[in-house]
This record gives structure tokens, C-alpha cells and sequence, in this order.
């Protein structure tokens, strides 16, 4: 039996776990045609398979524009309507790690609108990879999260966007009690790399975390 033919039988299994073999089985497929058979498994009764699918479907950068086009409004699907804070959550990674840079309304609507921190935090820490200036806004917004893990991931946002505005905002996180918040901090300012971001990394340069001091002087 050859490879697409046993996938599609795993996918139409009526057991779960068989679907989420078959999910995984798509690795050893062309692009196009895991594509094909991945599209309709993200809307699966299953959280796990349509968690699976959706993260497949994140990593499908050499997808043409036709099925751009159907993959992003499969995902846009995902992130607004589905039940499951881990299959949105990956949704947001997904629409960012395919760069499509014009999501950002609809990332800001749902991070704004959603009280679930995971989502929360993947989108947040999507915006970096989606390399779109114009999200400085909500970066700074969750600068102001109460929570520190959507902080951390504000700021390593900050740092893959190579911000410059940001460096005057980061000072109040060169000092935060915990470490890897400062580490984070840290590595932003070395991705920045102004003059001003200069000045921060010496203070951090002299940290008593091996790391944060290592990360503020490479």
C-alpha cells in the first residue's frame, strides 16, 4: 500500500488516535499533497488532531499562493472560533510563522479580546517572527501584562523586531527579581544594538547571573 492511500485511511479512522497517526504520517508527504489531506483536519472533533495539523501546517512555508490563501483562512478560523486555547494558540504561531505580516488587526483583536493567558502569550511572542513594525503598540501594551511570562515574550518580540523605540521601555526590566526576565532583556538590547541599548547592557553586563551577565556582554 503506498504512503498517501494509508495516511487517508488513518485520517478517516473513527478513532482519534489513529487520526493523529495519520496527522503525523503527512511529514513523509509532498508539501502539497499533506496540505491537501491536512486542511480538513484542523477542523477535526479531536482537539489533539486539529492541534497536530495546525502545527504541521505552520511549518508548510513552500506552499504556493492559492494554497496561502486557504491555509491562512483555515487558520484565521482556528484562532477566532476554536474552543481549545492550544489549538488557537498555535493558530497565532501559525499565521506568523508563515509571514503573513497584515494578520497583525486580527492578533491585536484577539490577544485584547481573549482572557486565556496562552493565547495571550503565543501571540505576543508571534509578532517577533512576524517581523511587523507596526505591532510596537501591543508589544508595549504587554509590556503591561500583569503577567511576567507575557512580559518576557513582549520583550524578546521587542528585540526581534530590532526596536529602537524600546530601549527606553526596557529599563524598568533591567532590574526585575527574576533572572530570565533579564535575560530576556538582555538578549533584546544585543539584538537592538543602539547606542542607548549599549548603555543598558553594561548595567546588565555586571549581573549576578552568569548568564544574564554573558548574554549582556556577547
Amino acid at each position: 500500500m503506498s504512503e498517501r492511500p494509508a495516511v487517508e485511511a488513518l485520517l478517516n479512522d473513527p478513532d482519534w488516535g489513529q487520526r493523529l497517526r495519520g496527522v503525523e504520517r503527512c511529514r513523509a508527504l509532498e508539501t502539497e499533497v499533506a496540505f491537501a489531506l491536512l486542511r480538513p483536519m484542523v477542523e477535526d472533533t479531536s482537539a489533539r488532531v486539529r492541534y497536530a495539523a495546525v502545527s504541521q501546517i505552520a511549518h508548510m512555508t513552500s506552499l504556493g499562493s492559492a494554497e496561502r490563501a486557504v491555509a491562512r483562512e483555515a487558520l484565521e478560523a482556528r484562532l477566532l472560533q476554536d474552543r481549545e486555547p492550544d489549538v488557537r494558540a498555535a493558530a497565532a504561531d501559525a499565521l506568523a510563522g508563515l509571514k503573513y505580516t497584515d494578520v497583525l488587526p486580527i492578533l491585536a483583536e484577539v490577544y485584547r479580546a481573549t482572557d486565556e493567558w496562552l493565547v495571550q502569550f503565543s501571540i505576543i511572542a508571534a509578532l517577533g517572527t512576524l517581523g511587523n513594525p507596526d505591532a510596537f503598540e501591543l508589544l508595549t501594551e504587554a509590556l503591561g501584562s500583569p503577567l511576567e511570562l507575557i512580559q518576557a515574550a513582549a520583550i524578546g518580540s521587542l528585540g526581534e523586531l530590532g526596536e529602537q523605540r524600546a530601549v527606553p521601555l526596557l529599563v524598568p526590566f533591567v532590574n526585575h527579581p527574576d533572572w530570565q526576565v533579564r535575560l530576556r532583556v538582555a538578549q533584546a538590547l544585543q539584538q537592538i544594538g543602539s547606542e542607548a541599548a549599549s548603555s543598558l547592557r553594561e548595567q546588565l553586563a555586571t549581573d549576578e547571573v552568569a548568564l544574564v551577565a554573558e548574554a549582556a556582554r556577547s
